[in-house]
Parts: C-alpha cells; sequence; structure tokens
C-alpha cells in the first residue's frame, strides 16, 4: 500500500506547487474571475480579480498519475482506465472553452446555453455507448434497455456537470464536497486496485487544491476544474457497473441544481421566487450568513446525506 500513499503526496503536493506558478501566470495573463451577473452583489469585490482556470493544472498531474499506475505499480491500463480518463478530458475540454471564451469577452458569460449543452450532449453520448454496449444496470439482475439506458445516462452525466458548475459559487464549497465524495468512492472502491490508483490520485489533487480554494481563495477552478471532477467521478461510478452511488455522491450538488430548477420553475410559472437568490448557497448568503460558515455547513450536509442514501439504497436494494 505504500505506493498508494506516494501518489497521493505527489498528486498533493505537486498541485500545490504547480498551482502557485500557475497563480503567478495567470496574472501575467490577466486571467482573473468576472462576477456572475446572477451572484451577490458585494461578489463584485469579493471575487472579482482572482485568478481562475486553476483546473488546468489538475490535467497534467492526473495524466502523469494514470501513467505510473503502470509503471509503478505494474495495474493494467485496461479499457476502463481509458474510459474513465477520455470522459473526465471530453468534458474538461468543454469547461475550458466556455473559461476562454469568458476570458476574450471579459464577462462572466462564456458559450451560450444552448452552446454549451449541445457540447456536453455530443461528447456524452458517443462515450455512453461505448461504456454501455448492453445497456444499463440500475439494480442488480435488472438491466435497462439500450435506448432508455441511454438517454438515462446522458442526462445524469450532463446534468452532473451542471450541477457541480452551479455548486462552485463559494470558496471550497465544490472543492471540499468533491474531497468528501471521493472519500466515499475510494472507501467504496476499496477493494479494485485501478479505481483506488484512480481516486487516490484525484483526492491528493482535490486536496492538494483545496489548500488553495479555501477562503479567501487564491483561485479558481473555472468549468475546467468543475467538468473534469464531474467527469472523473460520473465516469467512475458508470465504469464501475455501479451506477446507483452517484445518487449519494452527488448529494449535495443534486440540491444545488434542483433549487435552480425549483427558483426557474417558480418565477417563470409562479411569478414568484422560492429562494431570495438562487443556487441556494446565495439564499442563505442573502440571509446574512458568512462564506466561510455556508461553506462549512454544506460539507457537513453533504456528509450526512451521503451516509443517509448510501443507507436507503442499501435498505432498498435488500428489499429486492
Amino acid at each position: 500500500m505504500i505506493e498508494f500513499l506516494i501518489i497521493f503526496l505527489f498528486c498533493f503536493f505537486a498541485e500545490i506547487l504547480l498551482q502557485k506558478f500557475w497563480i503567478v501566470k495567470m496574472h501575467e495573463l490577466k486571467i482573473k474571475q468576472v462576477a456572475k451577473l446572477y451572484g451577490p452583489s458585494w461578489h463584485e469585490k469579493t471575487k472579482m480579480g482572482t485568478p481562475t482556470l486553476g483546473g488546468v493544472i489538475f490535467i497534467p498531474i492526473f495524466l502523469v498519475a494514470i501513467v505510473s499506475m503502470y509503471f509503478v505499480n505494474g495495474l493494467t491500463l485496461d479499457e476502463g482506465v481509458f474510459q474513465i480518463v477520455s470522459y473526465s478530458l471530453l468534458v474538461a475540454a468543454v469547461g475550458l472553452a466556455d473559461d476562454l471564451i469568458k476570458h476574450i469577452k471579459n464577462s462572466s458569460d462564456g458559450l451560450k446555453s444552448l452552446q454549451k449543452l449541445f457540447l456536453q450532449i455530443a461528447v456524452t453520448v458517443p462515450w455512453v455507448m461505448w461504456v454501455l454496449p448492453n445497456g444499463l444496470e440500475i439494480i442488480p439482475g435488472y438491466t435497462l434497455p439500450y435506448i432508455p439506458s441511454i438517454l438515462l445516462v446522458t442526462f445524469v452525466g450532463v446534468g452532473f456537470q451542471n450541477a457541480v458548475n452551479v455548486t462552485d459559487g463559494l470558496d471550497g464549497l465544490a472543492t471540499g464536497c468533491m474531497l468528501i465524495s471521493f472519500i466515499g468512492a475510494l472507501v467504496f472502491f476499496y477493494n479494485d486496485p485501478v479505481l483506488l490508483w484512480i481516486l487516490t490520485s484525484v483526492l491528493g489533487i482535490t486536496l492538494g487544491f483545496l489548500w488553495q480554494n479555501s477562503y479567501p481563495a487564491e483561485v479558481f477552478m473555472g468549468d475546467v476544474g468543475s467538468h473534469f471532477f464531474a467527469g472523473l467521478l460520473f465516469a467512475v461510478c458508470l465504469s464501475s457497473g455501479v451506477f446507483i452511488i452517484i445518487i449519494p455522491f452527488g448529494f449535495l450538488f443534486g440540491l444545488e441544481i434542483i433549487s435552480v430548477a425549483i427558483q426557474i420553475f417558480s418565477i417563470r410559472c409562479l411569478h414568484k421566487k422560492v429562494f431570495l437568490m438562487s443556487p441556494v448557497h446565495h439564499h442563505f448568503e442573502m440571509l446574512g450568513w458568512k462564506e466561510a460558515q455556508i461553506v462549512t455547513r454544506f460539507w457537513i450536509i453533504h456528509i450526512v446525506g451521503m451516509l443517509t442514501t448510501f443507507l436507503v439504497l442499501d435498505f432498498l436494494i435488500s428489499l429486492m
């Protein structure tokens, strides 16, 4: 097990050191956060000017870790590994395109919503068809037909990318929740050495990034980072054959995207707001909660929600 500790430490320290270098370069290139139009007004003072695109650094560190899986640990770089790596990179590329357009336009708006949605679907559908040639086994003994499988998994994959993205609105919020999810996944897949290596590597990257993304953040991950994390966790769950565990691992992210959907529905159909502002973490900002307080409590909610949904799923599956 010493090699797993080594790869964790390598990814952790490589992320901190390379991110420091990247922060300096982003200051030189003037790649910085532009306050989102739908966020609280004070974010113009607290968030603007902070370097973004920090997620770019995740990719080379992750690829080195994956290659070292073969050369250091002797694990096989099989089709499952390529499936996980390929999807992580594909969705990260969509996020990077969005980030670069924001930088060029010096705006919080990058790709148009439909353009981004089209690209997310375009990279997800063929990948899902590759991973699920025979349909999705939802629960042990029951496999969903092929076409419904493709539609369901694509919907979840695209939705999860956007859920992680909207959660990434406060310093350390999405990063900390992802760290918790990766720890949960590492425990769940403890007996699979390949997935254990992948998750140990990304755990080091995530913890290293949280070092600089925690309040007050020195850097933001950008869409490239949020898409990378979302794509990797989604791909691990699907390629493992236990896709249903995306529910507990994505608990807090699901609450955030649901809050956005509720707010949009309520405004357009009922002509009133449910939340003072969405996603829901902004609602608590508007109530006067401190940013660090919201982040810490949302981490706790994610832990409790993840454990609870695990128990519920385990109970329901035991009844079948």
